[in-house]
């Protein structure tokens, strides 16, 4: 990127090389986990399924600190934040490594979905400092898909390591790497990257935040209920409704705000909801079943009868493999859309995410079965993770965009924890007592799992084709996500 010539931007290329290390070190964290979660099940000594409420925890912490964190920055100064959520990852991270139980564990790991805030920051960051250059846009984009780059190959390098490393070290040391990593990067934010204060003004929708997180965590509450006392529960489906009824105050009260946190009357708007929708269904696949994955390729079939019976390295490489497929869908999604039209090329993009996960219901028996799956489904999640905060910012007012592409990663971060807290109940809920003994999910549960993210994408090729035609072929052909 040649931008040290213009001395409106001189010091960019130092921020950007400064904020990739922070974009490395999310990567380790969104890589580093999956190929030992079954071991990380056998250090606390739980259950495969059980492990699925780390990831519906961390998921509904993130999807609640991006709207009220993004607001601070804009009102405190973004490097502050910045710096504020590093420090709550690292506090989480660092409870991992020495975490002796269930409950400490998934604290941790709650606490540690924090840094899902740090990519909207750094674009912030970069914007602002491109300012009054004739090329902000241009430049904010470049810089953001090389930070988006860094993003997806530390995922590789942190499944690499941890599948590298499980049997060779305790899982405590191994826990303190990605802690070390967040750790470092923390330092690298305070003395790399400059400080500047907030331009925003106004209140903070303190309210709204409330009401919402009743409703996530009334919802949820009701979805553990479940898991501890089964589906005849009346108390999980009585909190799953007070939640649901929740949402009803939340929408009128958010309706009388100037600034409110969840802006309804342009999620409502024809052009808006089809995206958000989708990007909530979306979420279910891309997030909630990373979990389930691992598990069932680590199990052993001479155990369980199923299971691909992998090491903690072929998850590794089965990580990878996905990861490149997501770039490969990403960056054909230009020509997808020149060639089936904008709708067109995102629609098709859910039906290869369905059938992807549609695969996995006959053919699970074999290890190159397992990577030509998740190839399938990788081609349609890329581009649908680069194409859905274009159509989002096209369906909306310029003043914002930045609330509507938010917005579609914090819907598909709800529904990705929402999808984890069902999976987990699946995983658990039927099978032979010797299975679940023995720590392993029954084959059905992960049928279930495959199917609803299945099912939930072709939902999404349902909202896709309710989206007006102009609101596609508005959207940029590509977008950093």
């Amino acid at each position: 990127m040649t931008i040290t010539s213009d001395p409106r931007v001189r010091g960019l290329a130092a921020i950007v090389g400064f904020l990739v290390c922070v974009e490395l070190a999310s990567g380790v964290l969104q890589g580093f986990y999956t190929p030992i979660y079954s071991d990380i099940a056998d250090h606390l000594g739980i259950k495969d399924a059980d492990v699925n409420w780390f990831e519906a925890a961390q998921l509904i912490v993130s999807a609640l600190v991006v709207p009220p964190l993004a607001r601070l920055g804009d009102l405190v100064g973004h490097k502050k934040v910045l710096l504020l959520s590093t420090a709550i990852t690292a506090l989480g991270s660092w409870i991992l490594a020495f975490a002796p139980s269930f409950t400490t564990f998934l604290i941790g790991f709650a606490i540690q979905g924090a840094y899902v805030v740090w990519l909207p920051l750094e674009v912030a960051i970069i914007h602002r400092r491109t300012a009054d250059t004739g090329r902000q846009n241009l430049l904010t984009r470049r810089a953001a898909g090389v930070l988006v780059g860094a993003l997806e190959l530390a995922v590789i390098i942190g499944a690499l390591t941890s599948g590298a490393l499980v049997e060779a070290t305790s899982m405590s040391f191994l826990l303190m790497l990605p802690a070390i990593v967040v750790t470092a990067v923390f330092f690298v934010i305070w003395f790399g990257v400059e400080d500047a204060p907030g331009t925003s003004t106004g209140g903070f929708d303190l309210g709204g935040l409330a009401l919402l997180t009743a409703s996530i965590c009334l919802v949820m509450g009701g979805l553990i209920t479940i898991r501890l006392d089964g589906p005849g529960s009346v108390l999980a489906w009585g909190l799953i409704a007070l939640g649901l009824l929740t949402l009803l105050p939340f929408v009128r009260f958010e309706l009388t705000q100037e600034e409110p946190i969840v802006d309804v009357r342009l999620m409502s708007a024809p052009g808006q909801w089809p995206v958000q929708l989708t990007a909530f269904l979306f979420g279910m696949s891309i997030l909630g079943a990373q979990i389930p994955l691992s598990t069932f390729a680590r199990t052993d079939p001479d155990v369980a009868g199923y299971g691909l019976g992998a090491t903690a390295g072929f998850v590794s490489t089965l990580i990878g493999v996905y990861v490149i497929f997501l770039a490969i869908g990403a960056f054909t999604l230009p020509v997808t859309s020149r060639v089936l039209g904008p709708r067109g090329a995102l629609i098709g993009s859910t039906l290869l995410v369905a059938l992807g996960y549609a695969l996995w219901l006959p053919f699970h028996d074999h290890t190159w079965q397992a990577l030509l799956n998740m190839a399938v489904a990788g081609l349609g999640s890329g581009a649908l993770v680069a194409a859905l905060p274009a159509m989002a910012a096209a369906a909306a007012p310029p003043e914002r965009t930045g609330f509507a592409t938010g917005m579609t990663n914090a819907t598909k971060t709800i529904g990705g924890a929402f999808a984890s807290a069902i999976f987990a109940i699946a995983l658990s809920a039927t099978g032979s007592l010797d299975d679940l003994e023995e720590g392993h999910a029954p084959l059905s549960g992960y049928l279930t799992v495959w199917a609803v993210c299945a099912v939930a994408a072709l939902l999404a090729a349902c909202a896709l084709v309710m989206l007006p035609k102009h609101v596609a072929d508005e959207a940029p052909a590509t977008v950093v996500h």
